[in-house]
C-alpha cells in the first residue's frame, strides 16, 4: 500500500495510504489514515475518521513517498 502526500488546491497537504495509484480516468481518490505531514489530525475531519474520498478535481498533484511500495528483488546465484 503506497504512502502518498496529496496536495489539494488551497489546502494543506494530506499524508495517507492508498490501495493503488489513480488512473487517468478516475474522478475520486480514496485515502486511508489521512493526516497532516507532521502526523496530527486534519482539522476539518472528525477525529475517528479512517478513510476519506477526495474528488480528483480538487487535487493539484500527488507525491509518492519512496519505499512505501517497495518490492525487494534479489539475485540468486545457482
Amino acid at each position: 500500500m503506497p504512502t502518498i502526500v496529496l496536495h489539494m488546491l488551497n489546502e494543506d497537504p494530506v499524508l495517507g495510504e492508498i490501495d493503488e495509484l489513480p488512473e487517468k480516468n478516475d474522478t475520486l481518490m480514496t485515502i486511508r489514515s489521512p493526516r497532516r505531514r507532521d502526523g496530527k489530525d486534519l482539522p476539518y475531519l472528525e477525529p475517528n475518521i479512517s478513510t476519506v474520498i477526495f474528488p480528483t478535481s480538487r487535487i493539484s498533484f500527488i507525491e509518492v513517498l519512496p519505499g512505501s511500495d517497495e518490492e525487494i528483488i534479489s539475485f540468486v546465484r545457482e
